[in-house]
């Protein structure tokens, strides 16, 4: 196991026990939704992904495929819907940041729901999975590289292994 798993590993261990970090999460329903996609689950492996010391805070966003394509084309140059954007806060210089805020993740729902019938999961479990992605991203997490992107999965399912939900990869090796 790598020294980054191992660390990685521990730090999620060590907040089972203590509840010194909180993730506050704003959402944002611009499209409908069913009553129980943010299950206590999900709620429950967003906390797990906020690494950081102390509160944080993160806005989610759930929108139609056609603002997601929007936000897509401005921001990546893709011009397609997409499941999640991270869209990190940056604070202006000399400002501090008291509430740690990370910053906006913007999930289109469509997307996720063909996804996860595409790919045999639940809702759920494919939402907590973007989540969990996302949250990385917001800090400071990316997968340019090979052994960035094994680096950010391996957490992801370590993330959402604390909380039951399987490996979202563990499928996409088998061809």
């Amino acid at each position: 196991m790598s020294a980054l798993k191992k660390h990685l590993r521990n730090r999620l261990a060590l907040r089972r026990y203590r509840l010194l970090s909180r993730l506050a999460v704003t959402i944002d329903w611009q499209v409908s939704a069913p009553a129980h996609l943010i299950s206590k689950k999900v709620r429950q492996v967003m906390q797990y992904a906020w690494l950081g010391e102390g509160r944080g805070r993160v806005n989610v966003q759930f929108v139609s495929p056609e603002i997601s394509q929007a936000l897509n084309r401005e921001w990546r140059g893709k011009d397609k819907a997409t499941n999640v954007l991270s869209f990190p806060f940056e604070l202006p210089e000399g400002w501090e940041d008291k509430q740690q805020f990370l910053g906006d993740l913007v999930i289109c729902l469509p997307v996720l729901e063909a996804e996860a019938s595409e790919q045999g999961k639940t809702l759920s479990a494919h939402l907590a999975h973007l989540l969990v992605h996302g949250l990385l991203h917001l800090q400071g997490y990316d997968h340019e590289t090979e052994a960035e992107a094994q680096d950010m999965e391996s957490f992801e399912a370590l993330i959402l292994s604390q909380v039951g939900f399987s490996n979202p990869y563990a499928d996409e090796s088998v061809s």
